[in-house]
């Protein structure tokens, strides 16, 4: 790792000399964060990065490898993938990325979306050469040893069940699979007859197929642009072509019910709503908090949004109901998310709903949609106010269109989303097909059509 070596020592020079060259009239520095920059290398590579001046800095690399790419012959292995990221490599063992990167003090996680699968490190300046040479080892060079993958099963068993002890996991779940045809019905979590069936071969091929240059974006926050970008040209360019097509998903509506017995009975209705990054996307998210996007203060009741209100009035309770939006390269999702007992959770259901409809017949204000707008604005604002929140939005952008909206522009977007588009945002879920997943004693549930 030579070239990231004379790197890291370039880069302390350059925030050396920058420091010594603004003093300031109390006697100390100021370094000023630097705009960002995005380049996009020759092999594909999207490089992105914040030179912050920040003594930590936080590096990921993003792959268009989430669970929409896996087949009906190898699903699961984007679960197992993401638990194999520490496993041994062509160039470290297991034992020495663990130790190494507790020897530097460094934070190593893999997170997955439906769309992505990403690898970020966060760690002291000083220390980046090293972190980032485990960092390329774990995303260029996995081995897959047998024997290690099959150690893998009991964590995937225990990562699935921690995960679905939150009923909100399963019903989300069981909504992509009722929503769509393909990509997006595949679940993030193994199913139950693949697990510890996933072999290294699945793995392995799965990683020549993804892991490709053109389908990798670079980022990095206090970090010099030159080098992430040398790092990117020298260590990242290592497989050439987009990699495989990715097969639109297609919506078709549908339903599927757990029925369980819990008194609590989750359930989200939707219908197909916006994909990222477009116009449209702004109006259901205005839509979104004009409706109540769930509470803003820790174990808050949100019983000043619209959805609660209506639904205490037809039932004489307060209930746990709040809008749901969800979108994707190719597609979207949006409806209403409601939690209640189950003897009334019909009445929630179908009040829930019927206030949507109601936005959508027009019952809505100009003060209702600046609520909103100020709302969406400061959940934004928020979201990227820390490193893990600016890192992934910077990283989802620069992979999708190599490119990156900066927190002025997104701000003039929302404010420019008129309270037409909000009406047509909620006729589309009035006059979509609707698809359905619910979870609990569903006795009282309606079915999808009844709704």
């Amino acid at each position: 790792m030579k070239l990231i070596n004379s790197a890291r020592i370039v880069s302390r020079r350059l925030y050396s000399a920058k420091a010594a060259a603004k003093p300031e009239a109390a006697g100390k520095t100021r370094l000023h964060p630097e705009e960002l920059q995005i380049t996009k290398l020759p092999n594909g590579l999207v490089v992105a990065t914040i030179e912050n001046y920040s003594p930590a800095s936080k590096i990921a690399v993003f792959v268009k490898a989430g669970s929409r790419y896996e087949t009906g012959s190898n699903l699961g292995v984007n679960h197992v993938l993401r638990l194999a990221s520490n496993l041994t490599t062509k160039g470290a063992s297991a034992f020495k990325i663990t130790r190494g990167l507790e020897a530097a003090g460094a934070g190593f996680s893999v997170t997955s979306t439906r769309e992505n699968l990403v690898y970020s490190v966060g760690c002291l300046r000083d220390h980046v050469d090293t972190v980032m040479e485990y960092l390329i080892n774990v995303t260029t060079a996995p081995e897959f040893r047998h024997w290690e993958v099959s150690d893998l099963t009991s964590r995937v068993k225990t990562d699935k069940a921690l995960a679905y002890q939150d009923p909100q996991v399963g019903v989300l779940e069981n909504l992509h699979a009722a929503a769509y045809r393909n990509g997006l019905s595949n679940s993030l979590f193994c199913p139950d007859y693949r697990i510890g069936k996933v072999s290294p071969d699945e793995l392995q091929q799965f990683v020549q197929h993804h892991f490709t240059s053109a389908r990798m974006a670079l980022v990095g926050l206090g970090v010099s642009h030159s080098v992430l970008k040398q790092v990117g040209e020298q260590f990242l360019n290592i497989r050439s072509g987009a990699g495989p097509t990715t097969v639109k998903s297609q919506y078709r509506g549908g339903e599927v019910r757990d029925q369980n017995g819990d008194s609590l009975v989750h359930a989200a209705i939707v219908a197909e709503g916006a994909t990222v990054g477009s116009p449209e996307a702004n109006a259901f998210s205005v839509l979104q908090h004009v409706l109540g996007a769930g509470p803003y203060i820790k174990r808050g009741s949100n019983s000043s949004s619209k959805l609660s209100q209506a639904v205490s009035k037809a039932t004489n309770q307060p209930f746990d109901v709040s809008a749901f939006n969800a979108s994707y390269s190719d597609s979207g999702l949006f409806g209403v998310y409601t939690v209640s007992q189950a003897a009334t959770a019909g009445d929630v259901i179908k009040a829930a709903v019927h206030q949507v409809n109601a936005v959508a017949g027009g019952a809505v204000t100009e003060a209702d949609i600046t609520r909103a707008k100020n709302q969406l604005k400061s959940q934004y604002l928020l979201s990227i106010e820390n490193s893990c929140g600016l890192l992934s939005e910077i990283g989802c952008q620069a992979l999708a269109s190599g490119s990156y909206t900066s927190p002025d522009a997104a701000i003039q977007q929302i404010d420019s989303v008129t309270s037409a588009e909000v009406v047509n945002a909620a006729k589309k879920f009035a006059s979509g097909k609707k698809s359905l997943a619910a979870s609990g004693n569903l006795e009282y549930t309606p079915f999808a059509p009844d709704l």
